[in-house]
């Protein structure tokens, strides 16, 4: 990644570091905690359905104020944490409190992951690859890391996709009239967002312009990954009723992996 546009993206997230650790927090009260892990762990137990968790590693890459990190620990995985941001990780540490000696949380690149080959069971992401300069690079990182059998799971979506497509302008607007209607929170509209600098790095990164998960698909096609496959109504099992409103145009995928 360009120095320029990683700073302009570090710079970014460290503004919103707080105000998406409120978010966390939300989610680490409500049955979001318990939704999330339950469906996480249906992926795993594909995999490792008798495996005692203490010997799954899983890496959380982009892990942002730590929720996953934070639940998966929780449960009793083994969890490495990586973000580029170091105030994204100090709020993570803060999020995860005492668990946080069981978190090994690490500042990196999480399109040039640092980590020996093939040291880690899962690989596991969320809202991370719509903003890298490099996103194809960052999965083939992913694999590197993983095991064998291992398991890719990451959570995304098309996000700003209506900077370039005027139907799907339409279809956010409508969102923020839904929202408005029914007295619900705007989370496009939170203070700590700078949507001109956001606007600014989607013009420059690559997946604000392509259609998902198809492009994901075909990236890891292309990677040999293997058992390839796409959730697009995921967000219908984790997402909250206000998420479901606000994001209604931009649904969450999930695409799952893996290296065997």
């Amino acid at each position: 990644m360009s120095e320029q546009l990683l700073k302009k993206i570090g710079t970014y997230w460290t503004g919103r570091a707080a105000g998406y650790s409120k978010v966390n927090q939300e989610e680490l009260a409500g049955t979001q905690r318990r939704d999330w892990l339950e469906h996480i762990e249906i992926q795993i137990q594909k995999i490792w359905k008798d495996r005692e968790k203490q010997s799954i590693h899983i890496l959380d890459v982009g892990t942002g104020p730590g929720f996953f990190a934070i639940i998966l620990a929780e449960a009793g995985y083994q969890v490495t944490a990586v973000d580029y941001t170091p105030a994204m990780l100090e709020q993570a540490r803060k999020n995860a409190g005492a668990l946080a000696e069981r978190i090994d949380f690490r500042q990196m690149d999480g399109q040039r992951l640092e980590f020996p080959d093939e040291s880690f069971d899962v690989v596991i992401s969320r809202n991370l690859t719509w903003v890298l300069e490099y996103p194809e690079q960052a999965y083939a990182s992913w694999k590197r890391v993983l095991k064998k059998p291992g398991l890719l799971i990451n959570f995304d979506a098309n996000w700003y996709h209506y900077m370039y497509d005027e139907q799907k302008e339409e279809a956010y607007q409508r969102d923020r009239e839904a929202v408005k209607a029914r007295g619900m929170e705007d989370y496009n509209t939170a203070p700590d967002i700078d949507e001109e600098a956001m606007e600014e790095i989607v013009r420059a990164v690559p997946l604000g312009r392509v259609e998902r998960p198809g492009w994901d698909l075909k990236a890891l096609e292309r990677l040999d990954m293997k058992k390839i496959q796409a959730d697009t109504e995921v967000w219908k099992k984790v997402w909250t009723p206000v998420e479901q409103v606000n994001f209604a145009s931009t649904p969450m995928f999930m695409v799952t992996a893996q290296r065997i």
